[in-house]
């Protein structure tokens, strides 16, 4: 006999605005116990010691998941010069001191050579396997690391304040694997000065933004009211960018079976029109209900994902 899922059939996302101090894991758990959700995961690791936007998937929305991963990030962080540490944050051991200051015109000036596609060195404190082991737990360790260099794309970089001569903040738009804590440390040296991250936002993940995040408390309130699905947003939410085509009540049950259905030409022209690059996925749905996730192939579509929502 197989065993049941504990928890309720509760599907959509939460925009979560994460706490300080707080996992990633943690956050998750924390909302799967509010909804007392049967299955939830995340769209993007956040620090704990970073805040801000962290998508939390629910029941058939975790599915959509894996589209999230090449969605554009938006962070907002603050440098804090004359020191750098081991972890480029406030928690690592200072390794160097400084008494250079870049001003808002140097660090503005510095900012175009790292905007672009560009070679970028994960920070040693970092998730990546060496051998097998996080490289945190390595550094953590004593032992050196060489992390390799990897192509990561930054679309845009500005200087938002500088509250004083020790400190400037800086917004990124990027694209997925950047490391903030590796731009931190390579502005510095590019300044010829020391700094460490020490405050570190994040603003936006694809479709999900500050805009229509929620914290704990507030879902703490919405579910003691019997409220909880004000917190949610819809399945299809992370894939705003995705073409999406309109099926009958047939042809959504042979989907939901597994089975292609056959398209009109002037469906295929139009869908054609909005796929972008090799792209071939669309999102089906019958009325509002999102049915599959589907390749276009040779004027039909084949389901790849189906999902269980009424």
């Amino acid at each position: 006999m197989s065993r049941r899922k504990r928890g309720q059939p509760v599907h959509g996302w939460v925009c979560l605005d994460k706490p300080l101090g707080m996992g990633s894991t943690q956050a998750v758990s924390a909302v799967r116990r509010l909804f007392d959700a049967n299955k939830a995961g995340h769209a993007g690791t956040l620090d704990p010691l970073a805040s801000g936007i962290l998508p939390i998937a629910l029941g058939e929305a975790t599915k959509t998941v894996p589209f999230m991963m090449e969605a554009r990030k938006v962070y907002r962080f603050e440098i804090e010069w004359g020191v750098s540490t081991d972890s480029v944050d406030r928690e690592g051991a200072v390794i160097a001191r400084s008494d250079a200051r870049p001003t808002v015109a140097h660090v503005a000036a510095a900012l175009p050579a790292f905007v672009g596609r560009i070679e970028q060195v994960p920070p040693a404190f970092s998730a990546i396997k060496v051998d097998g082991q996080r490289a945190y737990d390595l550094a953590r360790e004593g032992v050196e690391v060489e992390l390799k260099a990897r192509p990561v794309v930054i679309h845009s970089a500005t200087v938002v304040s500088a509250r004083d001569a020790d400190h400037v903040e800086i917004r990124i738009e990027t694209g997925k694997g950047v490391y903030v804590r590796s731009l931190a440390r390579d502005l510095a040296a590019a300044l010829g000065a020391e700094g460490h991250v020490s405050l570190l936002r994040r603003e936006r993940v694809g479709p999900f933004s500050l805009e229509n995040a929620v914290t704990l408390d507030s879902l703490e309130q919405m579910v003691h009211r019997g409220a909880a699905s004000e917190g949610l947003l819809p399945v299809a939410t992370a894939l705003d960018d995705i073409p999406e085509l309109a099926v009958t009540d047939q042809d959504a049950f042979s989907l939901r079976q597994g089975r292609p259905i056959a398209l009109l030409p002037g469906q295929v022209e139009t869908l054609t029109g909005q796929l972008q690059g090799d792209a071939r996925t669309v999102s089906v749905f019958s009325g509002q209900t999102l049915v599959a996730l589907g390749q276009l192939r040779a004027g039909r579509i084949e389901p790849d994902r189906v999902f269980n929502l009424s």
